[in-house]
């Protein structure tokens, strides 16, 4: 990658669906947005906004319908491996291995993403003890809780040492204390020099976490910018105020849409 290029770079992606019953649906449209190195990039937006077709298409999952998308430099139409290698990728869909137990789940996902062999098995244990695991380490993951799975699942994502971390949702199925903890890692992977996208419909997590904030409704990015550009755009100190004022410039009613998350 050459040094004056961002980690993640969005141009102009598209993704529409066909619908049997409403025809063409643009779920993504004209996204644009960049994710520098060391940065933790919020993609906020309510349910349904786009967020997770956005990052399926970042993670090779989905084929752009128009536009680009480049990780590491790499193209995820043209150079697709070369992507996957270079992220760890949390969906909010992406199942463990039921009958695997803690610790060969981390081992695993090290060894299939390429992680050096000679040292999955001290990765694996750094990852258990990081992650509060050791009581479950050699539990099947059938066996955990839905709290203890998620983490097992943030585990894994990060078990290659990718550096280009992408999120769905993470903190989905976490008590308190879990988010927290969750919190203190994206600090950690920042401080490591990954670069971290992730995206919530948390409001307070996006407030606290994200060096920037990209703004998503229907689709469409309506802002992008540090909190304090936000801030000074919209005149509101709050980040829900702050979505509700951009929702009105839209013509949105805000009532009916955030009464749909």
């Amino acid at each position: 990658m050459e040094s004056d290029q961002s980690p993640i770079e969005v141009k102009n992606l598209c993704k529409i669906f066909q619908d049997e019953g409403r025809g063409k649906l643009e779920a993504v449209s004209n996204v644009s947005f960049e994710c520098r190195g060391g940065e933790i990039f919020g993609l906020l937006g309510t349910n349904g906004a786009g967020k997770t077709t956005t990052l399926r298409m970042l993670a090779t999952l989905l084929k752009p319908t128009s536009g680009n998308a480049f990780i590491m430099g790499h193209g995820v139409e043209s150079e697709p491996r070369q992507v996957r290698e270079s992220i760890g990728y949390l969906s909010t869909t992406t199942a463990l291995y039921p009958r695997l137990s803690c610790r060969e789940t981390l081992e695993f996902f090290a060894r299939i993403n390429g992680y050096a062999e000679e040292g999955i098995e001290e990765r694996a244990n750094h990852l258990v003890d990081r992650f509060g695991l050791t009581e479950y380490a050699d539990a099947r993951i059938e066996r955990l809780s839905t709290g203890m799975k998620q983490k097992v699942a943030i585990a894994r994502t990060v078990a290659h040492d990718p550096a280009v971390v992408i999120l769905d949702e993470p903190t989905n199925g976490l008590d308190i204390l879990n988010v927290l903890d969750f919190h203190k890692l994206m600090r950690e992977l920042q401080e490591a020099g990954k670069t971290v996208l992730f995206s919530t419909h948390t409001m307070s997590e996006a407030e606290k976490l994200c060096d920037r904030i990209a703004v998503i409704h229907r689709g469409r990015i309506m802002a992008c910018g540090t909190l304090d550009e936000l801030r000074q755009k919209s005149s509101q100190h709050y980040l829900e105020d702050i979505f509700v004022w951009l929702l009105d410039q839209q013509g949105e009613d805000p009532a009916a849409t955030l009464g749909s998350t």
